[in-house]
């Protein structure tokens, strides 16, 4: 006859029910599966034996909890439909997990909507929060200074003393699609903005007017995007059906520039690179693809995930050493503008 009774899972397992196994103390048990603690190899193998046994696993973030540190990384991200982030979030992902550490990622809606997950994930304790291209809410910000969980901005910055920011070269980046266009013979110039909040944009448009301005051509034309696929096809429209139709675009992030190529060429049949130049920002993978082949100002993504891992580390060990770190990229040409003769 059958027992009516659940047979024991290895989720029910503990380390006692090991120690006993192995005729060893728990505390012999925890030192096996602590990474260089002090055991008897003997010892050690006789408890993993005993363990593999009975199918038990630690319990990672409860003995993290009682060191104090949970190992895991809070990443807000606003817009997964960019590449530039997905892109983020891979290299962020393996840099972490190389450093022992685990990537928990919630909903981030900016800095004038709360965050849902918020309340949940500062439960877990986790050791930084780095926000991607998106600013905490003030609630979000209060919260984890008084939980002294430090946070690095990714792709903006800010003025708060209590935060880090880890940055491409907004302003050189723009400064030098804006001398590109120049050589080349433009001076009809429009600049699709992103989000009008983000530092981002700000920084990015700034550097392109003000290397305009210093050249003596007329105020650039501006249309809105929004950093949205949708919107700045919208955006393109309104641009290329006006009188004075601009000569060249530059767009604060590659998803809008790839938009008015896909608008330029295929609703107005306009020979891009030749009677129109459009320019991005960010270098993600589809800039490269023959069918774009966009000129655009590239983030180094690879860096600035290397900059925002040392600084949590550095972080958890000095919480107040922060620091704004600004990595440069580099002018990539491609078909989309005019060549320099």
């Amino acid at each position: 006859m059958e027992s009516d009774r659940d047979p024991v899972t290895p989720l029910a397992i503990t380390s006692l029910d090991v120690a006993r196994e192995a005729g060893v103390s728990q505390s012999a048990v925890s030192r096996a599966f602590t990474p260089g603690a002090s055991i008897a190899a003997n010892k050690r193998a006789l408890i993993i034996a005993a363990a593999e046994k009975l199918g038990y696993r630690p319990n990672p973030l409860a003995r993290s909890l009682l060191r104090g540190r949970s190992n895991i990384v809070g990443v807000g991200v606003g817009d997964l439909a960019n590449p530039f982030f997905v892109q983020t979030l891979q290299l962020l992902s393996d840099a972490l997990d190389g450093a022992g550490l685990r990537l928990m990622l919630f909903p981030a809606k900016g800095s004038t909507r709360p965050e849902p997950s918020i309340h949940e994930i500062l439960h877990y304790r986790i050791d930084a929060l780095v926000m991607l291209s998106v600013s905490p809410s003030s609630s979000l910000a209060e919260q984890c200074r008084r939980a002294q969980v430090p946070v690095i901005h990714y792709n903006r910055t800010t003025p708060s003393r209590d935060a880090s920011c880890v940055v491409g070269d907004n302003e050189g980046g723009s400064r030098a699609i804006a001398a590109h266009l120049v050589a080349g013979g433009h001076r009809r110039l429009a600049f699709m903005a992103g989000t009008p909040e983000s530092s981002t944009n700000a920084e990015r448009e700034a550097g392109f007017s003000r290397y305009l301005a210093e050249q003596g051509i007329d105020p650039v034309i501006r249309e809105c995007g929004d950093y949205a696929f949708d919107a700045s096809m919208a955006a393109t429209r309104r641009l290329l059906l006006r009188k004075d139709r601009p000569d060249a675009i530059f767009c604060a992030n590659d998803t809008m520039a790839l938009a008015a190529v896909t608008v330029a060429r295929h609703e107005f049949g306009i020979d891009v690179g030749r009677e129109l130049s459009i320019a991005g920002f960010d270098d993600v993978p589809m800039a490269a693809w023959p069918a774009f082949a966009l000129t655009t100002y590239s983030q180094p993504a690879d860096e600035m995930v290397a900059e925002t891992l040392r600084l949590i580390v550095a972080l958890r060990n000095d919480p107040d050493g922060h620091e704004q770190v600004i990595r440069q990229g580099a002018l990539v040409l491609r078909g989309s503008t005019r060549p320099v003769s």
